[in-house]
């Protein structure tokens, strides 16, 4: 029997147009495995809102976007027995890497069709789910100044990275990891579910999906002349060995911060209060991945 695949587009992901995209479907796609339907999101949340009728109806959703736009529609789907597929269209797309998608629009259509699923897990922040990383600090509040920039795209972040970092101040943080306390002034506080934020830029080598643990990664304040040092060790994968970079490991995460503040679940901002309870949903997400993928 055919699968039925519903692919949700995020028509302003990335910065890139996706009007091609329906085309690109209907040649990559095996028709002989699966009966789709397209659809285009229109404004946030709207894609969140697809995806939740579509639970229990198909037997796919495919998330056409970013980080933002996976976020959005595996919070509709996850705990349910619809799986998540990916073709990246974002700036990151940081959970399609490290699950072994290509970056490629064809090539990640064509992995749909392997059928490949995986269960992975989420986490949850306040209740709220997360997939890839999460975090306060630094990277939250730049999330907070890109979602107000007109140009989206990776150099558009970076560009509002340095903009930012020289006049940003490490925070103090109680972090509180199965039932342990631990007292830390960081830049940047990461719960890291996946190994990478995004662009192969690694803040958690070895993190896993499948391990039933959230890294916690406490990025300490370093010299601005270190910024380069710093975004060479995470694409080269050895950020933890660095004294700036402390990994703690664990399942119930609660961290009480001087003041109320940005905080971003998969990319994208929201303001919450000081107190942040941080929650592991093991194996809560059917996804298909690429055959790159390694548990």
């Amino acid at each position: 029997m055919k699968r039925k695949a519903l692919f949700i587009i995020n028509p302003i992901s990335g910065g890139k147009k996706k009007d091609g995209v329906p085309e690109l479907i209907d040649q990559n796609l095996d028709k002989g495995k699966f009966d789709t339907t397209i659809v285009f999101s229109d404004g946030v949340s709207h894609a969140r809102i697809i995806a939740s009728e579509a639970v229990g109806k198909y037997d796919i959703v495919v998330a056409v976007g970013g980080d933002g736009t996976v976020n959005e529609i595996a919070s509709a789907i996850v705990r349910s027995d619809t799986a998540l597929g990916i073709v990246p269209y974002g700036s990151g797309n940081g959970l399609a890497r490290f699950l072994g998608v290509p970056m490629n629009p064809q090539q990640a259509i064509q992995v749909l069709g392997t059928g490949n699923i995986e269960s992975i897990d989420s986490g949850t922040v306040n209740g709220q789910s997360f997939f890839n990383m999460a975090g306060m600090g630094f990277d939250a509040h730049i999330s907070e100044v890109f979602s107000h920039g007109k140009k989206r795209g990776f150099i558009s972040y970076i560009k509002s990275s340095i903009q930012e970092i020289a006049k940003y101040d490490a925070q103090q943080y109680q972090i509180e990891v199965d039932g342990k306390v631990y007292s830390r002034q960081a830049f940047m506080l990461s719960i890291a579910n996946s190994s990478q934020y995004g662009n192969n830029a690694h803040i958690s080598p070895n993190a896993s999906v499948q391990d039933g643990l959230l890294d916690v990664c406490v990025i300490k304040k370093f010299p601005l002349w270190r910024f380069p040092e710093m975004g060479i060790r995470m694409l080269t994968k050895t950020s933890e060995g660095t004294s700036y970079v402390e990994i703690i490991r664990g399942r119930q995460i609660n961290v009480t911060r001087e003041a109320d503040g940005p905080i971003h679940l998969d990319g994208e901002p929201q303001v919450m209060g000081k107190a942040i309870h941080i929650n592991i949903v093991p194996n809560s997400l059917k996804v298909i991945v690429g055959q790159s993928y390694k548990n």
